[in-house]
């Protein structure tokens, strides 16, 4: 890999004459050499470089004038040759998987230099540039590297004002489908419809790509459409986050309709769009069609009670849907019954949280949840501080589940670990909440409520869905 000034790529090289160091540095072997050929910087070629300019081949040649350097003199003179300070935290952690840069004002030199370093790092797997304004030439370092580096995993470059030409690169080089990158953030990038409509292409044949963050972006409904396509031919992406944009009825129709033939999205992000009562019917329709999707997002979408309505009657035929929130929707308590009612219709529903946070419920709806609970004891429903309610259930409400299971433990001259061991089938330390949560209502050795049993979730290191006993030990 070769950088010559000027020209704005990757290239870097150093001459042994010209490189001087305070430290001998030993030869590594030729697959972990970094050539270079030490420069000055051209002060008066100031001009943003085309992207035509930027495009090069990153190879290592063997020849006796040519000798290799530690990652860490080679970022200080990728710095040197580009005229920016050196990052003091990239150079501390340079041998952490996760390298965090947010808000350091890399600024697109900056993160050439980066690049440039990182191009024969094997040790970082995760790497943050949000909020560094990379811009084009930027990302363009980035992506040259990427052509070389296979160790590095996930990117998050929200916030960079990458715009349009920003979208242009990275759609290219994500139709190559050649590095090792599974999670890749994008949000807040001033992506508009043009911008909507590259990514799609891109997206169509890339299988590498499992989780994406689009949100806080400028889709609209033409955009909507482009990702439909998209969705009911991209065979890769488990979870898609596109909250924060504007979709309304049309772009939530057109999504909707490419998610009815996906058959490996698992997680997806609608929150603060614009989908309204019609969109939560195209939403319906979907769930009732689709047994792939595990948690659907759709809060602050301008659903009213209709719209729970339209929703519920997907809900009383799904079979994969485990989390649904509709928090910051204008619901009232009638909505919330019918939501709830059709779970309970569905025999096979696999539901565990239906987040309704802001709507206000009495004691008639907790008593409805009740029989919906023993059918499904999985399911938790989060709602609104209850009315109603006597002191003694307010009392109950907030004793401390773990001193109860620990008094039980005593008892019965046992650890408080065993006693959650006994509750999973398969005897380990790990559990999914919804089987947890199952077994925590149906067990009959502590006296314990659903509500008490969330609040022991929150303190059962809840990971990807998981509890973990091991805190316990």
């Amino acid at each position: 890999m070769w950088y010559h000034p000027g020209e704005g790529s990757l290239k870097f090289s150093l001459s042994k004459e010209n490189y001087e160091t305070d430290t001998d540095l030993a030869p590594q072997s030729s697959d972990d050499m970094f050539y270079c050929e030490a420069e000055a910087p051209s002060t008066d070629e100031k001009e943003k470089p085309s992207q035509e300019d930027s495009e090069t081949d990153l190879e290592i040649e063997d020849t006796e004038k040519f000798f290799t350097t530690g990652q860490r003199e080679l970022y200080l003179e990728a710095c040197k040759v580009v005229g920016v300070v050196p990052a003091s935290y990239f150079i501390r952690n340079m041998e952490e998987s996760c390298m965090n840069l947010n808000h350091h004002g890399l600024g697109p030199k900056g993160t050439k230099a980066i690049a440039i370093a990182l191009v024969s790092n094997t040790a970082i797997i995760k790497l943050e540039l949000e909020d560094n304004c990379i811009m084009e030439e930027g990302i363009l370092s980035l992506v040259e590297m990427l052509h070389e580096n296979y160790y590095l995993q996930e990117l998050n470059i929200s916030n960079n004002e990458l715009g349009l030409e920003g979208a242009k690169i990275i759609s290219e080089f994500l139709q190559g489908n050649i590095s090792s990158l599974w999670k890749l953030k994008l949000s807040g990038n001033q992506f508009k419809e043009d911008s909507a409509a590259l990514l799609s292409q891109a997206l169509s044949f890339n299988y590498r790509i499992k989780k994406l963050s689009l949100s806080h972006n400028q889709f609209s409904d033409i955009g909507g459409e482009h990702l439909g396509q998209t969705l009911a031919l991209n065979v890769g992406l488990e979870s898609l986050d596109l909250s924060w944009n504007h979709f309304h009825v049309r772009g939530a129709v057109a999504l909707c309709n490419g998610l009815r033939s996906n058959t490996t999205l698992r997680t997806l992000n609608l929150s603060m769009n614009g989908f309204g009562d019609e969109g939560a019917l195209a939403l319906g329709d979907l769930l009732r069609l689709n047994n792939t999707l595990r948690c659907l997002d759709i809060s602050s979408n301008d659903i009213s009670n209709d719209g729970a309505s339209k929703l519920s009657k997907g809900l009383e035929s799904n079979e994969s849907l485990q989390v649904l929130k509709l928090f910051l929707n204008p619901l009232s308590m009638e909505g919330a019954v019918v939501l709830i009612l059709s779970i309970k219709r569905n025999p096979k529903s696999r539901m565990e949280e239906l987040d309704i946070s802001n709507v206000l419920v009495t004691e008639q709806f907790t008593k409805i949840l009740d029989g919906v609970c023993a059918i499904h004891p999985q399911l938790d429903v989060v709602c609104k501080t209850m009315q109603g309610f006597s002191a003694r259930k307010i009392l109950s409400l907030w004793m401390n589940p773990m001193k109860l299971i620990q008094g039980y433990a005593d008892r019965q001259k046992i650890s408080v670990v065993e006693f959650f061991k006994s509750l999973n089938p398969t005897g380990s330390m790990t559990m999914p909440v919804g089987e947890f949560r199952k077994a925590m209502v149906q067990q009959n050795k502590v006296t314990i409520n659903r509500y008490q049993v969330r609040e022991l979730i929150k303190k059962l290191d809840k990971r990807k869905g998981m509890v973990n006993f091991s805190s316990l030990a």
